[in-house]
C-alpha cells in the first residue's frame, strides 16, 4: 500500500507524519487489497484551532473516505481511521457475499 501524507496550512512535524502512516498501516491487517491511501491533515484557524484529518483509501474500483475534526491531530487521525475501518469491513463483507453466491451457483450446476 502506498501512503501519502499531505499537510495544509501548516508544516507537519515528522512524528505526526509517522503517527499517521502507522495508523493507516493497521488497516492493511484487515484487507490486503488496499492500493493507495491518502492522508490529509488540515489546520483551520477560526475561533478555536480546529484540526481536520481526512483519510482516503483506494481499493479495487472504490474509494473509502473518513473525515474527522477535533482539537488534536492524533484524535482526528484515530477517528478518521476508525470510520474508514468500518467502511472497509462492510466492503469486504460485500465481496464475500458475491463470492458465496458464485460458489452456490457452481455447486448447483454440478
Amino acid at each position: 500500500m502506498v501512503t501519502t501524507v499531505t499537510s495544509r496550512h501548516f508544516k507537519a512535524h515528522e512524528s505526526l507524519v509517522e503517527y499517521a502512516v502507522a495508523a493507516v498501516a493497521r488497516l492493511d491487517h484487515f484487507y490486503d487489497g488496499i492500493i493507495k491511501c491518502d492522508v490529509k491533515l488540515i489546520f483551520e484557524k477560526s475561533r478555536n484551532s480546529v484540526k481536520i484529518a481526512e483519510v482516503i483509501l483506494t481499493v479495487y474500483k472504490t474509494k473509502l473516505t473518513g473525515m474527522e475534526r477535533t482539537e488534536d491531530f492524533h484524535k482526528s487521525i484515530d477517528s478518521a481511521v476508525q470510520k474508514v475501518l468500518v467502511q472497509l469491513k462492510k466492503y469486504k463483507e460485500k465481496l464475500r457475499a458475491k463470492d458465496r453466491g458464485r460458489v452456490r451457483q457452481v455447486r448447483a450446476k454440478v
